[in-house]
């Protein structure tokens, strides 16, 4: 089901484009149209990322490709095609978000799937709760994270982009957001195993 919210999301941006007068220069409305095919799922997967709501998501996503459109004449210059629409993206994404007015709360994975545990080396939250459990608690504990240890998990753990492309969206750099990532996962660790060790205590 979710996996056809997407499709639709998805040709919702197409079509979206294709409203929007084109240019004189078929060689920038093939690169732009191509653009959009190739990274339309990873604009949804930033935008939900950050909004936990897939029509939130589906209108951030056209609303990114609307702005990439009226910028169409620089996708020439743009070095890294990827790399600047995520940023876009994310920008997007965020702005909506705080217009909203609610805090970031994100799960770990892709909105398609369950929320898999983070790695541990006893990983007692395992064999305590079920995944799904875990993974309410997970997106709990996530939106406590200080925002920049939180954005560069989301993207590097949600959004599956690199440490280079996730310092490239952020503004940071590559150290950081390695560094970044360590640490938040660490907290989130440590957090997980503290409430589970209270309620195996408590049960």
């Amino acid at each position: 089901m979710i996996e056809v919210k997407r499709l639709l999301a998805r040709e919702a941006v197409l079509s979206e484009a294709v409203t929007v007068p084109r240019s004189q220069d078929r060689s920038s409305d093939e690169a732009l149209d191509d653009l959009v095919r190739q990274h339309s799922r990873l604009v949804y997967r930033i935008a939900y990322a950050a909004l936990r709501s897939h029509h939130d998501a589906e209108d951030a996503t056209q609303e990114t490709f609307l702005r990439v459109l009226r910028y169409s004449r620089k996708l020439a210059t743009v070095e890294n095609h990827k790399t600047w629409l995520a940023r876009i993206a994310w920008r997007v994404a965020v702005d909506r978000s705080r217009q909203r007015g609610r805090k970031q709360e994100v799960p770990l994975e892709d909105p398609e799937k369950p929320v898999a545990e983070l790695p541990s080396a006893d990983a007692p939250a395992d064999e305590a709760m079920h995944g799904s459990q875990v993974g309410t608690m997970l997106e709990r504990l996530i939106a406590t994270l200080p925002e920049k240890l939180r954005e560069p998990l989301i993207l590097s753990a949600i959004v599956e982009i690199s440490p280079r492309e996730v310092a490239a969206t952020l503004g940071i750099n590559e150290a950081a957001v390695r560094s970044r990532v360590f640490r938040a996962r660490k907290i989130l660790r440590d957090k997980l195993d503290e409430r589970v060790g209270r309620k195996r205590w408590r049960t």
